[in-house]
């Protein structure tokens, strides 16, 4: 079964991305993002440009509103995912628990929805 990973951080672990002194930080996502490309589980995934990057679309009636960056004010944001590919919820969960972010943010896991073949 398909389940996506999304992995919600806050701001500081976006700063830690460029910075020298951070490299406890990108060593535990790289260990992370390693092991579970050797298991074998990972179908798709990327990490994301910070938050402020982004830009947020909705429509009411027939006028577009735009907003710079994200739209929920929030602590912690969506910084990347990985959809993965393992035997049930419980397996999912195992993997979003070795993830970096989820002592610090939180790892989101949702079902993949598969559209019927008609």
């Amino acid at each position: 079964m398909q389940y996506m990973l999304m992995f919600y951080q806050p701001q500081s672990e976006f700063d830690q991305r460029d910075e020298a002194a951070a490299q406890a930080y990108r060593a535990g996502w790289m260990d992370y993002v390693g092991a579970i490309r050797q298991a074998g589980v990972v179908q798709n995934g990327h990490g994301l440009q910070p938050p402020l990057t982004g830009t947020t679309l909705r429509v009411r009636g027939d006028k577009r509103q735009v907003q710079d960056g994200p739209f929920a004010d929030s602590k912690e944001q969506l910084g990347g995912y990985f959809v993965i590919d393992v035997a049930d919820l419980d397996a999912a969960l195992e993997w979003a628990a070795r993830a970096p972010c989820a002592s610090t943010g939180g790892v989101e896991v949702r079902p993949v929805f598969t559209a019927p073949t008609m």
